[in-house]
């Protein structure tokens, strides 16, 4: 009986792992989607609106799912609260803090890293360029993100499920 139990969380564990993986996989281009939104968004703020860059993410934060609205909404509660910090500083500080909530990788983080380094030190024109820069290296990253998604989702389910069979065989 407990040979039997031991089987079922193995194969149980080893599934929800998998269904986990693959939950990464189709959230990561939904992220980044967002994320565009966002950038597209935020140069809307900064070209139409004139919004200061604090106010520009709060509004953001409002119009962003979670991990995204949190990201957001400290680095603006950030900026108001540490008048004499730069913005690089308390962008990178920020996304570097609360990567790990999102399913997004490396090169994302690395476009929105090099956003930060430019946002709030040069004129309006050149931020927008930057922004748009920013929206087309993300866009690029969806499109393979969604290539990955349909190459690894299903796959990951069913290693997850055959991996835990597959050590209940090796165990017993």
């Amino acid at each position: 009986m407990i040979k039997v139990l031991g089987a079922v969380l193995i194969i149980g564990a080893s599934t929800l792992y998998g269904f986990y993986r693959a939950y990464l996989y189709a959230e990561r281009p939904r992220q980044i989607r967002q994320l565009i939104h966002a950038v597209s968004r935020l140069r809307t703020e900064i070209w139409y609106g004139s919004t200061p860059l604090p106010a520009a993410l709060s509004k953001l934060s409002q119009l962003c799912a979670k991990p995204l609205d949190r990201m957001f909404l400290v680095i603006s509660e950030r900026l108001q609260a540490e008048r004499t910090a730069t913005v690089h500083t308390v962008w990178s500080e920020t996304i570097e803090e609360m990567w790990g909530q999102t399913a997004m990788k490396q090169p994302e983080k690395e476009a929105l890293l090099e956003l930060g380094a430019v946002l709030g030190i040069s004129d309006r024109e050149d931020q927008l360029q930057h922004l748009k820069l920013a929206q087309t290296h993300l866009e690029h990253e969806e499109t393979a993100a969604k290539d990955e998604q349909v190459r690894y989702e299903k796959l990951s389910r069913s290693l997850g499920l055959l991996g835990g069979a597959l050590i209940v065989i090796l165990i017993y």
